[in-house]
């Protein structure tokens, strides 16, 4: 899948047992795990940016579920705004200006994924005006669920242990 999202500017997704292609130009995965079975050499990776896949603790709650995937998707873009992100999440972007960046992830599920998330969070990033100075969009949506049981674990109180 591309994303055009501003002039020549294209982010893609794909799976990770999908064979890399000439046309992905900059293959980064962005699963905190390694895909299992998979080599470094056969993923043919740039880079392998963990740090910008879901936190374990919302990547388990979440369990690619996709009765969960809208809350997913709010919890996962508050975290890609934390500060600690926003230069590995500028490269990127400043990446896709000039070349193809493919965010490869290992999910079955090609639908309800983080790489989904992070390519609509990046284009909207590369979409601001001035998007050389801005900061990284932030998901405004704090309402917590309504069903306690679509909270994350250690959250609003639970207690683990």
């Amino acid at each position: 899948m591309g994303l055009a999202p501003a002039g020549h500017a294209v982010i893609r997704i794909k799976r990770a047992y999908d064979p890399p292609e000439a046309t992905d130009g900059y293959r980064v995965l962005v699963d905190r795990v390694w895909p299992r079975g998979l080599s470094r050499e056969s993923l043919q990776l740039h880079e392998w940016a963990r740090h910008l896949g879901p936190s374990d603790q919302l990547r388990r709650w979440f369990g690619h579920d996709p009765a969960r995937w809208e809350e997913f998707r709010q919890r996962y873009r508050r975290e890609l705004a934390s500060p600690e992100l926003e230069a590995d999440l500028r490269r990127l972007r400043d990446l896709a200006r000039h070349q193809t960046v493919t965010l490869v992830y290992s999910a079955r599920d090609e639908e309800h994924n983080q790489a989904r998330v992070l390519a609509e969070f990046l284009a909207e990033f590369l979409a601001e005006p001035g998007a050389g100075a801005a900061d990284p969009p932030t998901d405004r949506s704090t309402d917590p669920p309504a069903d306690p049981s679509a909270r994350p674990p250690g959250e609003d109180g639970d207690r683990q242990g």
